[in-house]
């Protein structure tokens, strides 16, 4: 269980200073009692947060065409995190994507990537994005269409 840390020391209605009792607690959370004008309160709970870093990084790749689910397998994020995040800042992959365009990806630490880039193959008739994963980074590749395929 979380325990709220918060000092409670005036009263939202009458602005009391140091006229706060304890009066029980209501659904989990810690009711609270003016002595001065009677008046019953709770304090809202803390959110968790989550940094903007892990934010950005899910938009970016959402933006990219990683699916949310797999977004949540990378960054460890609640896919539903990343959907309230991509309609918050109303983020839309851009027009004339589609099945086709769909990236391919993979997660590499520094000396891997470093041998992917000395293998000649990998590199052919590819475009790709390289992004810091925390400690690995993120390799998102898209094949180019060649003439008349």
């Amino acid at each position: 269980m979380i325990k709220q840390s918060l000092e409670i020391t005036q009263c939202p209605k009458c602005q009391a200073d140091k006229n706060i009792l304890k009066s029980g607690v209501i659904k989990g959370q810690q009711r609270y009692k003016c002595k001065q004008c009677g008046y019953h309160f709770t304090v809202d709970k803390e959110g968790k947060s989550i940094e903007s870093y892990y934010v950005i990084k899910a938009l970016q790749l959402y933006l990219e065409g990683i699916s949310t689910r797999e977004i949540e397998r990378l960054l460890g994020v609640s896919h539903v995190s990343v959907l309230n995040w991509i309609k918050k800042y109303n983020c839309k992959v851009p027009k004339g994507k589609n099945i086709a365009d769909k990236p391919s990806y993979g997660v590499y630490t520094r000396q891997e990537i470093v041998n992917l880039f000395q293998d000649k193959d990998f590199l052919k008739n590819a475009g790709m994005i390289i992004n810091e994963l925390g400690d690995k980074y993120i390799v998102i590749k898209w094949m180019k269409r060649l003439s008349g395929v």
